[in-house]
């Protein structure tokens, strides 16, 4: 039963943002960054609407002032903890806070509401690739991301090709599916060439240098990457993972060795988001070779920070370079090898690309996101 409301009074909206991470590593990637950015970026002049933000991690959170932040004892960075607590104790406190709506900001809504819900899918890797998760994960994510999107009022996905999926492996109307991409943070952006050169003189950094953001698991790719850079036979270019273990990465430094690149490939594991930048600065261009992403943030990052790109022709990845970035198909390093080689040694090639990244990038805008999906919610809203 939904609340009595007044006349004037804002609709209150619960957001269950528990998949924020405080502590370094794989959490803290792009559906970390996603979660952050929107809440921040949701308008608090909207009158007719009230946040109600379930965390555990504040650090990042800069709440306005229709903008309640409310964490619990359960400890939700364990992943079981956080699906009992999504299914028991949220339903819950929302009911006894008289919420109207419930937004899930990760795949899944509880299976009982006495309110609408929305949710938010970021991917469906784990249908496309299946092999690339534990079963457990898989059967999991599976069953109850189809579940909650099929009973939500409105899903959110992130590019217009994770819409067309949901709709199309989940045979959700399209009309009740929304899109809301990520934006573009100003710390990423060109730096004084005197930091730049700092920044690489402290990390002992080679003059050119080919950049990978990403987690350590299957579905980035890397070892297409690692085979690309062997064909290149450069042993002078090296090659930066940036990015925390995630799973099934064993593989990734098998073939480093396998390959004879040990000299070449560094792993820088987890960077900071305050340091990111600097290495996107730093370097002579990012290789982006997903085989499926949702949106792949880092090159949007990379773009806005002048870096060239070149990116798997896959899912979203085309949506988001538009034509400032180098594509290929993620399965044929021959032909990332060739894109290396024509950027490294091709400086007009690399400029051309730099000044088409940065204007790609102004396309992203985190106040747009929050705009929007304000303007779902009170779109949701209004039809109760």
């Amino acid at each position: 039963m939904f609340r009595d409301r007044r006349i004037g009074e804002a609709w209150q909206v619960g957001i269950n943002a528990h998949l924020l991470s405080g502590q370094a590593g794989y959490r803290r990637a792009g559906i970390h960054h996603y979660i952050a950015q929107l809440l921040n970026h949701l308008p608090s002049s909207k009158a007719r609407l009230g946040y109600t933000i379930f965390t555990n991690d504040t650090a990042e959170l800069r709440p306005g002032p229709a903008t309640a932040v409310v964490p619990t004892t359960w400890p939700t960075e364990r992943r079981l903890v956080r699906i009992l607590w999504e299914q028991l104790a949220w339903p819950l406190a929302a009911r006894q806070r008289h919420l109207d709506l419930l937004h899930s900001l990760a795949f899944v809504t509880p299976l009982a509401s006495h309110c609408p819900t929305m949710v938010t899918v970021y991917d469906l890797s784990f249908i496309y690739y299946p092999e690339n998760f534990p079963a457990w994960q898989r059967l999991y994510l599976t069953s109850q991301t189809r579940r909650s999107c099929r009973q939500a009022r409105r899903v959110v996905t992130i590019a217009e090709s994770g819409r067309q999926d949901v709709h199309r492996l989940f045979d959700i109307p399209r009309e009740r599916i929304d899109v809301v991409r990520p934006g573009v943070d100003a710390a990423f952006s060109l730096r004084p060439a005197e930091e730049v050169i700092a920044f690489r003189q402290r990390q002992e950094l080679p003059e050119r240098f080919i950049l990978h953001v990403g987690t350590l698991q299957p579905r980035k790719n890397i070892p297409a990457l690692l085979e690309a850079l062997a064909r290149l036979k450069r042993p002078e270019i090296g090659l930066v993972l940036v990015g925390g273990k995630g799973w099934f990465f064993e593989e990734i430094f098998a073939r480093v060795q396998a390959l004879g690149l040990g000299e070449q490939v560094r792993f820088a594991g987890y960077v900071s988001d305050e340091e990111l930048p600097l290495w996107y600065n730093a370097a002579s261009l990012l290789v982006f070779p997903s085989l499926y992403e949702g949106f792949g943030m880092p090159v949007v990052q990379a773009m806005a920070c002048g870096t060239p790109v070149i990116a798997a022709e896959t899912s979203a990845v085309p949506e988001v370079t538009g034509e400032a970035a180098l594509l290929f198909h993620p399965q044929d390093a021959s032909a990332l090898a060739n894109h290396l080689a024509s950027i490294l040694d091709d400086p007009q090639l690399a400029a051309t690309l730099r000044q088409r990244g940065l204007l790609q990038a102004q396309q992203f805008s985190w106040e747009l996101s929050g705009q929007q999906m304000a303007a779902i919610y009170e779109s949701v809203l209004a039809e109760i």
